[in-house]
């Protein structure tokens, strides 16, 4: 865009916008001549994706404000006149991120004026609860406003749809078609001029008393109380999971105080992201000052759970070693109760979960990376990827939950303790059952986006024959197979069965390498695991 077209795009942004902050930004911009600026807020525009919307706070459509939400939600509303059949419905939840509940409240107007029934959280809702709430209540459609784990600037806004979709996260091609229709918007009305109404329920009580009533369920309860350290990461899930584990019976963790209270400027982290090293240095810290058994983390949405154990030191295991945990647990109470289906995980994340799959005589999938894929398994009874997140209730919570699993974790952990055997221990006993996976990443954080995509296009263009020192074939994951939609990534599969893949993040400016090794032994893992990270991190630059 020239400066005059990017002036005159700025300006008819200004006129529209009614939040004085990015009014105001956006006027000093435009003050200053700062053409760079200007052209970053308007020469491009946040896609519409199947993640929904995520980007940092500010003015302009290549940003999250209000304008672009009200857009969001006015061709969101439009998308589902247009397919779904009979009366509409939405439940739209918020988290504690900076203009959350105002992006959440715009939505559930702008929705409710469209004539779609709506109800607005009356208070913070962990992003599983919204997809509980569709299902629950048999809804069209959820919202949920939130970028979950990412820097403290940034905002976001996901979507789910009832029906044949069950509650769950959408897929292509439905995140073109809602895309389409917001483009169509965004050309045709500004913000004064989408219909509103404030016939909206704002409640969601009784959801909130199934979601905590059900999650309950999964465990027994009545095992020896475990000395357990928790953080939220400044997010919300603390009073979810206080009610859940109450209802549950389950003894209530030590929550971080510095951490406890939902605050959008994430004052003790510089990422909220449990996954992010310095992340947990306080849970750990009061762990030791307490002697605790185990930490257990939720991000700032609380979809995902991390755990931390004491041995040698405090640290976290990996999304892979969890997931294998609850993976066992999933799959041994599946099959003492005689059901059938089967166990998920992405094509990132350990494939060791087929072997549990086999050993109990139950059926594995591997999808692309997402729980909008996962989800979408036939049958599911568990389903889990690497980056932390798990579905251990996929009939009423078709998403990963990071509640339940703090939940079932904690039991896991108790029962054990019962027994006099550690997470560790029990881990360790699952590795030599069912093969010592490692796994790692290699994770990227790139400020120019074209450092990835010609990342990939060197690396299609130039493969290489060999990774530290193994042949290696390579399939392109962008050309799709008979059991995976086409999707932007490499795998690698070394001749001696160690496997890398590598793709683009989907929700984070981040070049991404995952790296799984099985071996006869712990050390003999751990070492071919580093030798890997050492030869992709020589190939990748």
């Amino acid at each position: 865009m020239s400066n005059e077209q990017l002036l005159a795009a700025a300006n008819a942004w200004l006129a529209q916008d009614p939040d004085a902050v990015t009014r105001n930004e956006l006027q000093q911009l435009i003050d200053a001549g700062d053409y760079a600026a200007l052209s970053d807020r308007f020469g491009s525009r946040l896609a519409f994706g199947t993640a929904g919307l995520r980007g940092e706070l500010g003015a302009g459509p290549n940003r999250m404000n209000r304008v672009l939400v009200a857009q969001a939600a006015l061709g969101f509303a439009n998308y589902l006149k247009q397919t779904v059949d009979g009366p509409l419905s939405v439940a739209i939840g918020f988290d504690a991120r900076v203009n959350s509940d105002v992006f959440a409240r715009d939505s559930a107007e702008i929705l409710a004026g469209a004539g779609i029934q709506v109800l607005l959280f009356d208070d913070y809702a962990p992003t599983p609860m919204v997809a509980f709430a569709v299902k629950h209540r048999n809804l069209s459609a959820g919202i949920m406003v939130t970028a979950s784990h990412n820097p403290p600037r940034d905002n976001g806004y996901k979507v789910y749809l009832g029906g044949a979709n069950g509650g769950g996260q959408i897929v292509s091609p439905a995140d073109a078609q809602i895309a389409a229709q917001i483009d169509v918007v965004a050309a045709s009305q500004t913000f004064g001029e989408m219909a509103r109404s404030q016939s909206i329920e704002v409640g969601g009580q009784d959801v909130r008393a199934a979601y905590v009533a059900q999650t309950a369920l999964l465990v027994s309860g009545g095992s020896a109380a475990l000395n357990v350290v928790y953080t939220a990461m400044h997010g919300i899930g603390w009073k979810t999971l206080k009610d859940v584990f109450d209802a549950a019976g389950t003894p209530l963790p030590t929550p971080v105080p510095q951490q406890n209270e939902p605050d959008g400027s994430f004052p003790t982290v510089a990422f909220p992201n449990p996954e992010e090293p310095g992340a947990l240095d306080l849970a750990f810290a009061l762990a030791a000052e307490h002697n605790a058994d185990i930490v257990i983390a939720n991000d700032p949405d609380a979809d995902r759970m991390a755990i931390g154990l004491p041995s040698p030191e405090w640290h976290r295991l990996t999304g892979d070693q969890i997931g294998l945990i609850l993976g066992e647990w999933a799959a041994s109470r599946a099959a003492a109760a005689g059901i059938r289906g089967n166990l998920a995980c992405s094509i990132v994340s350990s494939s060791a979960l087929s072997k549990v799959a086999e050993h109990y005589g139950l059926g594995f999938v591997e999808t692309l990376t997402g729980f909008k894929w996962i989800t979408k398994v036939d049958d599911l009874i568990f389903g889990f990827e690497e980056a932390l997140g798990y579905c251990v209730d996929p009939q009423h919570t078709p998403d990963k939950d990071g509640i339940s699993a703090a939940l079932v974790m904690a039991q896991i952990a108790a029962d054990l303790a019962a027994s006099n055997v550690t997470l560790q221990q029990h881990l360790d006993a699952l590795l030599e059952r069912y093969g010592h996976y490692a796994t790692g990443q290699i994770s990227i954080r790139v400020t120019d986006l074209t450092v990835i995509s010609s990342t990939m296009a060197r690396l299609r263009s130039n493969p290489p024959a060999q990774v530290d020192g193994v042949d290696v074939r390579i399939t392109d994951l962008s050309l799709g197979s008979e059991t995976l939609p086409a999707t932007d990534g490499l795998r690698f599969d070394l001749a001696d069965g160690r496997r890398v893949i590598v793709r683009p993040s989907g929700t984070e400016p981040k070049l991404k390498c995952y790296l799984q090794v099985v071996e006869n032994s712990t050390d003999a893992a751990a070492a071919s695991l580093k030798a890997l990270d050492g030869a992709m991190r020589g190939l990748l630059g």
